[in-house]
């Protein structure tokens, strides 16, 4: 076995370990999902930074901007950092104050179960698109690494993805986030300086055109588009949620959320530098997603770059886990559950533990016929997500608007969605949908003869 393939599976084991252990703590279902609400500064900070920072970051982005300069990174990391840093601002405090378990809670608190089930529906999908952008990025990593072909190290990296994460829940992950968050710091910088102490290359020898962030875009309708799909498409995610109502009190999710978007872009721009300097340093790749770990191993060497290698897939199964922890407990807890009152905690625990395997099985079969990492982002953050931003603004900061206004809300977001980007092919289709449904919530409003109060706020 290579040695980078051994250094690896070390990694893995590790964390495999990590879970192991910490899910001795887990005794009922708010501990497997939000940890117990008990992570403090550190914990917390490092898991919001590592919602996003892993395949996308690292793969995804570096490939998308070595493909088509700096506006291929758009998304991330610039366009999730902002999303981390009003999630601090605006978000974090209501939120944890609600005492959710899941986000699609406060749909029923604030709407109707029916609302709540809906939003289930919609937000499922996102979750999966998303665990299937990491598996594939992890499968990239391993092919880079070992000569195999990508299909066969994606079905390898799936099934590692599926036992790792069915273990521990949000406090394994949080655990984990902090040490993988670290060691991929540390192993980020040392690509960057190991190239930059090689080769000499400067941001000066690249062309202005993929140094210009709105470069390609046809006019600034096309702009706004793209940058609202990972700021608002990504800001009230069910997966950043979970990891703000894992914290142990509202200042802790606000102030986190604030230094992990600032740890999120000044170490995402190393990966963009490398990708605009990628032609020039490997010119004419077939697959653009494997730059950084060809990069790591062409100007690392030995133990240096396992530890790269071991530490960017140990945070691309970090992110995995959280979406497939999230799409679980969304059906688990506001789906099955309901159905069966009188369930113990530990049967609501194994309940949440048998989504994670069926979601990881769905997810590989995403990555395993999907175009791209970077691909895989974007439809994440897009598909359905304006009805649901519309919705949930509107559930925080106003008492007007009822039940049926949020589902023929949420109804309108999706559906102006799918015409838009994939029956019609309309220019601007996400900035449509959120038009679509933000003019429907108003219109809901209007026509409401009275306004219900908000549900009170309880954990449910």
């Amino acid at each position: 076995m290579p040695p980078v393939l051994l250094g690896i599976g070390l990694y893995v084991l590790a964390q495999l370990l990590i879970g192991a252990w910490v899910s001795r703590r887990v005794r009922t279902e708010a501990d497997y999902l939000v940890a117990g609400r008990s992570l403090g500064y550190g914990l917390t900070t490092f898991t919001v930074f590592a919602t996003w920072f892993g395949a996308e970051t690292c793969i995804g982005s570096a490939g998308s901007i070595y493909a088509e300069g700096l506006a291929g990174g758009t998304a991330d990391p610039f366009g999730y950092g902002l999303c981390l840093l009003l999630m601090g601002l605006l978000f974090a405090v209501p939120l944890w104050r609600r005492g959710l378990t899941t986000l699609a809670d406060l749909f029923r608190q604030r709407y109707s179960p029916t609302v709540e089930r809906m939003a289930v529906l919609l937000m499922v999908p996102s979750g999966l698109l998303w665990a299937a952008a990491q598996i594939r990025a992890f499968g990239q990593v391993l092919a880079a690494s070992s000569g195999w072909e990508v299909d066969l190290t994606i079905t390898l990296a799936a099934a590692v993805v599926v036992v790792y994460t069915i273990s521990g829940g949000l406090l394994a992950d949080a655990w984990t986030d902090l040490i993988q968050g670290i060691a991929l710091i540390i192993g980020l910088i040392l690509v960057g300086i190991a190239v930059w102490q090689q080769e000499g290359v400067a941001l000066a020898t690249v062309p202005v055109e993929r140094i210009n962030p709105f470069h390609g875009y046809a006019s600034w309708l096309d702009a706004v588009e793209a940058w609202a799909i990972p700021v608002v498409g990504s800001v009230l995610s069910a997966e950043l949620v979970a990891r703000i109502l894992g914290a142990r009190s509202a200042e802790v999710a606000r102030r986190s959320s604030l230094v992990a978007s600032g740890l999120y872009l000044l170490v995402g721009l190393i990966p963009v530098t490398l990708g605009l300097l990628g032609p020039q340093l490997m010119p004419g790749l077939e697959h653009p997603e494997q730059l950084l770990p060809l990069l790591a191993a062409r100007y690392l060497h030995g133990v240096l770059f396992v530890a790269f290698a071991g530490a960017l897939v140990s945070a691309i199964l970090s992110t995995v886990d959280s979406a497939l922890l999230v799409a679980s407990s969304l059906v688990s807890h506001n789906l099955i559950v309901p159905l069966f009152p009188g369930l113990t905690e530990r049967q609501k625990v194994w309940i949440a533990r048998g989504g994670v395997a069926f979601f990881g099985i769905v997810a590989y079969v995403g990555a395993l016929y999907a175009e791209g990492v970077y691909a895989l982002v974007e439809e994440a953050s897009a598909f359905g997500s304006a009805g649901l931003f519309v919705v949930i603004l509107f559930g925080l900061f106003s008492r007007r608007g009822g039940s049926r206004t949020a589902l023929a809300t949420l109804g309108m977001g999706m559906l102006s969605w799918v015409l838009g980007a994939y029956l019609l092919d309309w220019p601007h289709p996400y900035l449509n949908s959120l038009a679509a449904a933000l003019g429907t919530y108003l219109i809901g409003m209007l026509l409401e003869r009275t306004s219900p109060p908000p549900r009170p706020v309880a954990a449910p």
